[in-house]
């Protein structure tokens, strides 16, 4: 994408707009770049989506909201497009079922760059005769880059679970560079007090957010302190040589049900062989880093260890005041997409690990905000239609964009999903 010329008041957005947009498009096909053409169409499960289905999808969005309504004579690339890639917009139209997109052989991967390719240079084209004057046209293609900057989080983990399904467990890539490094020993355990107080929530500045971080309003806090770093790997292992998962009183009962059920004996990728334990990593299958973050745990998990070790979770609100208080040095200790570690590495001294390694299950329901309004039509789907059964988690992963995250940020799963960089902060009230 490029833009020649542009002599309006919007030069300096517009030329930062085509910047991100050309970086967010290209960064997408990069975490692909080391995949066979095989693992472009597996889909082990209904939550992972294949990746050549991403690759596509994040595309089509950016045809239908965006070309479609606001470029006259605009041609699709292919009429079947919009039935095979849209994702959940019922407004839009009929789709292939989610649990159906692994059997999509069809169209190629070939076909799936060449429609990227297609729709990059129509937007070109779009952004070059609108001048950046448009701002519903700005403001949707911003939208477009933060969809696909989700969709980057999960090409990244749809991948690690597609290739950690393999029984070869195949390496994804070394990574370029370790920052923050490995340590060799685990930092101490402290605890940062927040006081009794009235704390404003949400998003109110004039940047992109989300909608459902919007509408600022205040909410009571008791005292309470929260650990300056997460429950690290070998920590958990403690939980689970203890009898954790056998002991049903550190259970909700839904988790309860769920452990039983499926026989869970441990966070998802951790396979015990003799008397060591491994997990499989997207640098390959390895021992277990014991001062590494644990991850890859549903919300379950974390509340009955919180509840083992006679702590608690943080509610989002708790979370976002705590966050706002003390995410000190947040660049560039945090462990970021860009870093391309893809692996929770306990940081040093000085971060507290608000963002970056792993998501935080907070112990909140996803609802919406007291002001939240939904946006009408297709886009008004985007968020508010799921805020029912799942629980916020809080503060970013090592595959999310640095770019893409602030401390109001909303990430929402269900409570047993565990294939996210998922992880633990404990906290207790004062």
């Amino acid at each position: 994408m490029s833009i020649t010329s542009t002599d309006s008041d919007f030069e300096i957005i517009i030329l930062g707009l085509v910047e991100k947009y050309n970086r967010v498009r290209k960064t997408t096909t990069d975490i692909c770049a080391p995949l066979k053409t095989e693992d472009y169409v597996v889909q082990p499960m209904v939550d992972v989506s294949p990746p050549k289905w991403h690759l596509a999808h994040t595309t089509w969005f950016f045809e239908n909201f965006i070309l479609l309504p606001f470029k006259p004579q605009y041609q699709v690339f292919d009429k079947d497009y919009g039935f095979l890639f849209n994702s959940y917009y019922e407004n839009v139209g009929s789709r292939v079922l989610r649990p159906e997109r692994g059997n999509m052989t069809r169209p190629a991967v070939d076909d799936i760059m060449k429609y990227r390719e297609y729709v990059d240079k129509e937007i070109d084209e779009l952004i070059e005769l609108t001048k950046g004057e448009d701002h519903k046209i700005v403001e949707l293609i911003e939208l477009g880059l933060q969809h696909e900057q989700q969709h980057q989080e999960l090409l990244v983990t749809d991948i690690k679970y597609i290739l950690g399904n393999n029984p070869l467990f195949p390496v994804y890539k070394t990574p370029i560079q370790k920052s923050p490094e490995k340590i060799s020993e685990l930092r101490n355990e402290n605890y940062l007090e927040v006081e009794e107080g009235i704390y404003e929530i949400g998003y109110g500045d004039d940047e992109f957010c989300f909608d459902n971080e919007r509408g600022i309003h205040k909410v009571f806090l008791h005292a309470f302190r929260f650990s300056d770093r997460l429950v690290t790997n070998g920590e958990y292992l403690e939980f689970i040589n203890s009898g954790g998962y056998r002991d049903f009183n550190h259970w909700l009962a839904d988790g309860w049900d769920w452990v039983k059920q499926n026989n869970k004996k441990s966070p998802l990728y951790w396979f015990q062989q003799d008397n060591d334990w491994y997990n499989y990593t997207l640098e390959g299958y390895q021992l277990i880093e014991p001062y590494s973050p644990v991850t890859h745990i549903s919300f379950y998990e974390a509340d009955a260890y919180a509840k083992w070790k006679g702590k608690r979770l943080l509610t989002e609100f708790e979370w976002e005041a705590a966050c706002n208080l003390y995410s000190n040095n947040i660049y560039p200790k945090a462990n970021f997409l860009e870093h391309q570690n893809f692996h929770p590495l306990l940081a040093a001294d000085g971060n507290n690990q608000m963002f970056g390694d792993a998501w935080e299950w907070t112990n909140s329901a996803y609802l919406p905000y007291p002001y939240y309004k939904k946006v009408d039509g297709a886009l008004g789907e985007y968020n508010g239609k799921f805020m029912i059964n799942q629980m916020v988690l809080r503060g970013g992963s090592c595959a999310t964009p640095s770019d893409h995250i602030r401390s109001t940020y909303r990430n929402f799963f269900p409570p047993d999903k565990q294939w996210q960089f998922t992880g633990i902060r404990l906290a207790e009230h004062l």
